[in-house]
């Protein structure tokens, strides 16, 4: 965090009005979208009959989240091509979901991953849905914190470090925001703010990257040579290594960060369970090509204007406001289009943190509430009233949960928090996908070891890294006790995930399923009840 603020005070002012009313009208349409009935299939899913468009800007927006907008664009303006190659790396992930995950999920799902898991293991479900649960739920958390402890460094770039009253109320207002929206919203509130969130997010990247690639007569070229001048690193600004090169640890935690954004995109728990809104197949693939062209274009954006900020600031200016980037977007709005464009991105940075954390909150209370209560506890027999009450209270439990921690972990790294939820996503999760949709032999056994597993081999290098101990960025730079070398665990834990699926499955002495199960399983995954 800076120890100034690095904005004046009118944008903030403005920011706050604009953001107050972007979020009044977002939550009264959303109140007015939520569920009227007791069925829990609008709660979860929302309106089916949405368009491919729309469905695309929910699962643009379900992904986006601030970091892309301001923690991507710092990176970009510091470290030149590496910060570029982590945003190629974010598109990128979005095919692995068109081209593996997206269709089948679809066909063998209902609500939740747990019910394609009960439909392909159904003699062991239960405790497959119990683990599959606890990894949702810290995957949620994680990310949930990072959003909320987020919103607090964005409001240090005007207000300097801020004192504990004001961290507890930005931390509890963002909060109790995401509770109302997740809880008395459920699916159709959180597609209100998505979308919404999605074309403010679009619009207004390209519109400042316009800007810039304007002031600079429409000419990458000249962009890209005069942000090499100013980098202070010259024509190594625009090679690989500035950032992720030299050592091999380096080179390392380049690779664990990419297979971490593209292999646990494809199974972070709220894009999953959008995946499961479209009434069918068609409607799916149309929209997943929509999002991956969506989350495209930001990207390129977002590359221009981290570009831009160097180009048009120099990147001392920027490290002497914020060693970590995060300051860059806005230092560049505030050079283009002064108080006005500062506070509109601030805005949109807001609106983007808050509905990330509200598709986080919802996906954790549908599988505490429709896996762990529904199908555990009550054994399938809980009531559609029942069962939505439990979701809505499950979302304000997580709600409050995720502003204590955030509260306790006031001084943590938003990006760490993220990036390791998505290596426990891509560790845990999912293998268990994969092995379920396309291995035959798969058993509940195999599910287990490599959801506790996988969590286990992220959590276990992460608490031992540099996050934690051993650097000056660490949560405990004082301490040492990082044997672990890297800052993300994924090049290790994803492949144990994977290989504990297998392993838990070979070792398998039990009753298998019925192979007609499986068969029938099969179908539906190919053909579709809907298609």
């Amino acid at each position: 965090m800076v120890s100034a603020a690095a904005i004046d005070d009118s944008s903030l002012q403005l920011t706050f009005v604009l953001f107050l009313t972007v979020v009044v009208i977002t939550l009264f349409t959303a109140l007015l979208t939520a569920p009227q009935r007791d069925e829990i299939s609008e709660f979860y899913l929302g309106d089916r009959a949405m368009s491919p468009l729309r469905n695309g800007l929910a699962l643009c927006g379900d992904y986006l989240s601030a970091a892309t907008l301001l923690g991507s664009t710092g990176l970009v303006a510091l470290t030149g091509y590496d910060g570029l190659m982590y945003l190629g790396g974010t598109t990128v992930a979005w095919m692995t979901v068109l081209l593996l995950i997206a269709e089948p999920l679809h066909r063998t799902g209902r609500f939740t991953l747990g019910d394609t898991v009960a439909l392909r293991l159904p003699r062991r479900q239960r405790p497959v849905r119990v683990a599959l649960a606890v990894c949702v739920l810290a995957i949620a958390t994680l990310y949930l914190v990072a959003q909320l402890v987020g919103s607090v460094a964005l409001l240090t770039q005007f207000t300097g470090v801020p004192s504990g009253t004001t961290r507890t109320l930005c931390v509890v207002v963002i909060g109790v925001f995401v509770i109302l929206y997740a809880s008395l919203g459920g699916m159709p509130g959180a597609t209100v703010i998505q979308i919404i969130k999605a074309v403010m997010l679009v619009a207004g990247v390209l519109f400042t990257a316009g800007w810039v690639l304007h002031r600079f007569d429409w000419n990458p070229g000249a962009l890209l040579e005069r942000a090499s001048e100013r980098s202070g690193s010259g024509l190594s600004f625009l090679e690989p290594g500035l950032r992720y090169g030299g050592t091999v640890s380096n080179k390392l935690d380049f690779l664990s960060l990419e297979l971490a954004i593209v292999l646990g995109l494809a199974a972070l728990p709220h894009v999953l369970m959008r995946l499961l809104t479209p009434r069918n197949a068609g409607v799916l693939r149309s929209s997943v090509v929509w999002a991956v062209g969506l989350v495209g274009a930001v990207c390129l954006g977002a590359g221009v204007l981290g570009l831009g900020a160097t180009a048009l600031l120099g990147r001392d200016a920027i490290e002497s406001t914020d060693r970590t980037g995060n300051a860059a977007v806005l230092l560049l709005a505030h050079e283009l289009g002064g108080s006005v464009l500062t506070a509109l991105l601030t805005c949109l940075a807001y609106l983007t943190l808050l509905a990330v954390a509200v598709g986080l909150t919802l996906a954790g209370a549908s599988s505490l509430a429709h896996d762990l209560y529904g199908g555990v506890i009550r054994r399938g027999r809980a009531g559609e009233t029942e069962e939505l009450t439990v979701a809505r209270l499950s979302g304000a439990v997580i709600g409050v949960l995720g502003i204590l921690l955030a509260l306790v972990a006031r001084g943590a790294n938003t990006a760490t928090l993220a990036f390791l939820a998505f290596a426990i996503a891509a560790s845990a999760i999912l293998p268990t996908i994969v092995y379920t949709l396309f291995w035959r032999r798969f058993s509940a056994k195999g599910a287990l070891f490599s959801l506790y597993g996988g969590l286990f081999c992220s959590v276990l290098p992460a608490v031992f890294s540099p996050v934690v101990s051993s650097a000056p960025g660490s949560f405990y730079p004082e301490a040492d006790f990082a044997w672990f070398p890297l800052q993300n665990p994924g090049i290790v834990s994803i492949p144990a995930g994977f290989l504990l699926g297998w392993l838990g499955t070979v070792l398998d002495r039990g009753p298998g399923e019925d192979p007609a199960t499986h068969e029938e399983f099969e179908v539906r995954m190919l053909v579709g009840a809907d298609d």
